[in-house]
């Protein structure tokens, strides 16, 4: 079957152990693994989330950003193919969501299915290549972030607005997703 794995907006629901090592061994020792595989499994969770060097530490001494990180590296441990990450920039300043975002993409790029659900706007243009938008449990768009994002009145229906840069862009004939892209769109010539 295909391993899924989960992390909570808020990681203080998820984390409970005393230290960051017993922390993302616990999942790869619940599956059984020897523990010289366990330990390599922690250690390259640890590495790829930058927080090696806090195997030894109390979890609930570190920042939120790096407990977020943490909760996904105890995620990675196991090894799934698919990984959802509820709000994972939740109460992150902007260069611990920029950090998390550029891990999240990190993941795909390493074959990952990621799941994001997110409120942010700027974060799913930046970052997703397809969206779904949910209204009362119920599928109102779906498909890529270009597609969705030129659906203003319908993203207005479902309380939501595209990114400042995508209003602009509309308003000048185009969808641009990111400030890079509006650049590239205006040295081209508007359409």
């Amino acid at each position: 079957g295909i391993r899924l794995g989960f992390v909570f907006q808020n990681p203080d629901y998820q984390l409970f152990a005393e230290e960051v090592w017993e922390e993302v061994t616990l999942g790869p020792r619940l599956l059984g693994l020897t523990e010289a595989e366990v330990r390599r499994r922690a250690e390259a969770a640890l590495s790829q989330v930058h927080l090696r060097e806090a195997a030894r530490e109390d979890p609930f001494s570190l920042t939120k950003g790096q407990r977020q990180r943490l909760a996904v590296a105890a995620v990675l441990s196991i090894r799934p193919q698919v990984i959802i990450l509820d709000e994972p920039t939740t109460g992150l300043d902007h260069r611990e969501q920029e950090d998390m975002l550029a891990l999240i993409r990190e993941l795909h790029r390493q074959g990952h299915t990621i799941i994001m659900v997110t409120h942010s706007m700027w974060a799913a243009s930046r970052y997703a290549r397809r969206l779904i938008v949910l209204r009362g449990g119920r599928v109102i768009l779906d498909g890529p972030t270009r597609e969705v994002f030129a659906q203003e009145e319908r993203l207005a229906a479902c309380s939501l607005k595209p990114p400042e840069i995508v209003q602009l862009s509309r308003a000048l004939g185009f969808v641009a997703l990111t400030p890079e892209d509006f650049r590239r769109h205006i040295a081209r010539g508007l359409p």
